[in-house]
């Protein structure tokens, strides 16, 4: 098969499986992916996100096909909530519980 029929057929529901079988290394029914059949469906995936995936994540194939590295700040931003920061230096014990206004809900 074509690289472009291979991406032309796969859709963003075969990506996902695709993807959760490479990171798992089973499909969803639970069966086991052989090496090769893992190198290729790593390879597949690979080049689905070269083409779409337009809001890469870190170390991930961003479109255009090159690795996207995030940035510190890049990081920052994306665990920042509207309304919250995230303090790097609070240190929460196990017995401690987040408390939030009600405004902050």
């Amino acid at each position: 098969m074509d690289i472009n029929q291979l991406l032309v057929a796969m859709t963003p529901e075969i990506y996902q499986r695709m993807l959760t079988a490479v990171e798992t290394g089973k499909w969803l029914d639970g069966s086991v992916l052989t090496p090769q059949l893992r190198d290729n469906a790593q390879q597949a995936v690979m080049l689905y996100q070269s083409r779409h995936n337009m809001n890469a994540d870190h170390m991930t194939v961003a479109a255009g096909g090159e690795i996207k590295f995030k940035s510190k700040a890049e990081f920052k931003q994306d665990f920042t909530i509207e309304g919250f920061e995230i303090k790097q230096d609070t240190v929460m014990d196990d017995n401690e519980i987040a408390r939030f206004d009600h405004d902050q809900l």
